[in-house]
């Protein structure tokens, strides 16, 4: 999709650091227009990073879209660093920034996959900010949705998941964990080459393990990130989202989902649509986590979300 490509990225209005606290400096930058409704976007992950991009999508004379890195991903730093980084960070951070860049109004918040937890979650915490909801990929950090990661998959890449069962005596995420989060190259890269490899190819026609001899250091410290908060359930309660939706039903939402996607199935928003009272399910017919027919969808539908 050529609005990707770094060519076309639109040039931040305004960017730098949120005030540093526990040991994080985040970032962020701002598109469109100053004056514009303001969008807050939460990217995917753990271990992601924002794509200027992206804010493409929205029309940009009319919108204020403001990005920002999670804690340890992309440009905040210290890059990879796992400790004071947890969900409720996360959402303490997105807090801040609302009052740092003193919005005062309601916001849409737009997040895909592990952007949508965190959309949803910061939502629950604040309705009566957010005047509506963009969201895809719907990842609802519930038992249900972590299982279906090596239970579900097990279906279609035994091969994949027996290996990690036998290696790590059961405790696939425990045990990449730790090996991804050791000083030891050779842990690092058996954690990347396993674990690491699998959860970005579920779903891909000719899955493989990698065999890569070394590792950049922005890949060490996504799958870092990744890994860290897989191990710890992603640091949300059980079914916190579900069980606080009440907080958000008349929320206007709108929900994209590729109706193949194998690393977050369908289902999870089907159920989050059923919920919630105002909002839209769209379900594209495309194969795979994300694609050009799910953006092409969310750029096409974009200014729909509060109508």
């Amino acid at each position: 999709m050529m609005f990707w490509s770094k060519f076309f990225e639109p040039k931040p209005f305004n960017s730098g650091f949120l005030p540093e606290e526990n040991g994080h400096l985040v970032y962020y930058a701002e598109f469109g227009n100053p004056k514009g409704v303001p969008v807050i976007v939460f990217h995917g992950g753990p271990g992601g990073s924002f794509k200027a991009a992206r804010a493409k999508i929205a029309d940009l004379k009319k919108y204020r879209v403001i990005m920002f890195d999670q804690r340890g991903s992309g440009r905040s730093i210290p890059a990879g660093k796992i400790e004071n980084n947890t969900a409720t960070d996360l959402l303490n951070d997105v807090d801040r920034l609302y009052n740092y860049l003193k919005l005062e109004q309601k916001v849409i918040l737009w997040g895909g996959s592990w952007g949508s937890t965190l959309a949803l979650l910061w939502a629950e915490r604040n309705p009566d900010k957010v005047s509506g909801l963009l969201l895809s990929q719907i990842f609802l950090a519930n038992k249900a949705s972590r299982e279906w990661e090596f239970v579900g998959n097990s279906n279609f890449y035994p091969d994949f998941v027996e290996y990690m069962e036998e290696k790590s005596k059961g405790k696939i995420r425990d045990y990449y964990n730790k090996l991804i989060q050791s000083v030891n190259m050779e842990d690092q890269l058996d954690a990347a080459n396993h674990y690491g490899y699998y959860e970005r190819v579920c779903g891909s026609l000719d899955p493989q393990f990698a065999q890569n001899k070394e590792l950049s250091e922005k890949e060490l410290n996504s799958q870092r990130i990744y890994m860290h908060y897989s191990a710890g359930d992603f640091f949300v309660k059980e079914d916190e989202i579900m069980k606080n939706i009440e907080k958000i039903k008349n929320i206007p939402a709108l929900i994209i989902h590729n109706r193949l996607d194998f690393v977050c199935p369908v289902k999870a928003a089907w159920e989050l649509n059923k919920n919630l009272i105002n909002s839209r399910l769209i379900i594209v017919a495309e194969r795979g986590h994300s694609g050009k027919k799910i953006y092409k969808t969310i750029r096409k539908e974009f200014a729909k979300v509060l109508k």
